[in-house]
């Protein structure tokens, strides 16, 4: 068990008794990650297949502590938001201040129970929204003696949002922006449901400056009929640590629709589990990975077919600069039941520099006999004669590179419907050009 893995346990066992929630599932989850520690923390490690090409050893090397009072409102004011309800979290802890929402009673039901609830005049009518830290409940997709990162959230989570939305009803679009600092390590944990029929977008925006870990938990479920639009723009401190698990449960004629744009960090890990648990599910992961320096950007996913007549996609693009390095592992999982299983993976890398670095990982595990699955992965570097053709026509460099690398990308991008939302992340890749170039 490495160094850091000892700093973890040991604030765990400061903080037993005041962390909200299941004391004896913390307690189990605890004892997981005792045995598991970080993955990769050090060199004698076990090694463990699905953390192959990512070591944790660089988050078990830092040193994380209480974390100083940061400017939070300067960080929240440096950011490109949406017109839209948001709820902030700084630092893991929601911050009501600087959200579209604040806390309130409400009676639940026809009981006589009084339940807080988080209410705000931007939210659609009906949503219901909560705290973690009010209302803890840490779900039943998760897996703590599983997944040592959900192990440790398990263990540390002190906040998050619940989201509900009722059957029938539009949601709209909620962001969820969490902001951090300092040298402290942070772990939300977020709930979100829909309803039959439902509807409803979530923009998760992560920023902040410093050295910290940033450890988020969400658990979702989408009943049938009900469509969730689910995007990431992760633009991390670049000496910080990021590492998001989801886990999706969608049934019959539900849609799981995600995009994530993974910018900042020093080092990275998105890992999506999604479960098509109904007849005509559908789950979409795509994502695009924009990396410089000695960046390492993650990129996991494991998609379960277990229902008949389900369909997935996966479109993963990597532009690498200097001596970053993008890893895409795709796993498409068919039951021997889930007959007429459509599944899809492409995984694509753009290699701006000889040092760059991708490894790519996608797997088909398929009982069922009547399937249509594919997969596929390509490397390659800019093209010669189209940069030739741009500088002939007085392009500098750096701009003739960007329009190319906007034309690779233009496809995963391309796959988020939303104008509004699509220019969101397009103007964070501009940002991010415009910060290679300085």
């Amino acid at each position: 068990m490495s160094t850091g893995a000892t700093g973890f346990l040991e604030r765990y066992e400061a903080a037993v008794g005041r962390l909200p929630g299941d004391s004896a599932l913390r307690a189990a989850a605890a004892a997981a990650f005792k045995v598991a520690g970080l993955p990769g923390g050090t060199p004698r490690a076990r090694p463990v297949e699905a953390w192959k090409y990512t070591s944790l050893r660089p988050v078990a090397e830092a040193t994380f502590q209480a974390s100083p009072k940061h400017e939070a409102e300067t960080l929240l004011s440096g950011l490109t938001l949406l017109d839209a309800p948001r709820l902030v979290f700084v630092d893991g802890v929601l911050r009501a201040d600087l959200s579209d929402a604040s806390p309130t009673m409400t009676t639940v039901g026809h009981s006589a129970t009084v339940a807080p609830l988080l209410t705000g005049g931007s939210f659609t009518a009906g949503v219901q929204i909560a705290r973690f830290a009010d209302q803890p409940d840490f779900g039943t997709l998760t897996w703590p003696d599983r997944e040592p990162m959900v192990a440790l959230n398990t263990m540390l989570a002190s906040d998050g949002a619940t989201l509900d939305v009722p059957a029938g009803v539009d949601g709209g679009i909620v962001q969820l922006v969490s902001l951090s600092g300092g040298q402290g390590d942070f772990h939300p944990r977020h709930s979100i449901r829909l309803g039959k029929g439902a509807r409803l977008t979530v923009v998760e925006i992560s920023a902040g400056q410093g050295v910290y870990l940033l450890n988020t938990v969400a658990e979702i479920h989408v009943a049938a009929g009900a469509h969730l639009t689910h995007i990431r723009l992760q633009d991390e401190a670049a000496t910080a640590f990021h590492v998001s698990t989801t886990y999706a449960d969608v049934v019959a004629g539900g849609t799981y629709d995600s995009f994530t744009l993974n910018l900042g960090g020093r080092l990275s890990r998105t890992e999506v589990h999604t479960q098509l648990s109904g007849p005509g599910a559908t789950a979409h992961l795509n994502a695009a990975q924009i990396l410089a320096g000695s960046q390492h950007a993650d990129f996991t996913t494991v998609v379960s077919h277990t229902a008949p007549s389900c369909g997935s996609r996966q479109t993963v693009k990597n532009v690498l600069a200097g001596r970053s390095r993008g890893v895409f592992q795709g796993k498409i999982e068919v039951a021997r039941h889930a007959q007429k299983t459509d599944g899809y993976q492409m995984n694509q890398a753009l290699l701006l520099s000889p040092y760059a670095e991708v490894d790519s990982k996608p797997e088909l595990e398929i009982f069922a006999d009547d399937v249509k699955c594919s997969h596929g992965a390509t490397v390659g570097e800019l093209d010669a004669e189209q940069m030739f053709y741009l500088r002939s026509r007085g392009i500098p460099d750096a701009d003739a590179k960007s329009i190319l690398v906007r034309a690779f990308l233009a496809e995963a991008l391309d796959a988020v419907a939303d104008e509004t939302i699509r220019g969101l992340l397009e103007t964070a890749v501009e940002q991010w050009w415009e910060r290679q170039k300085a």
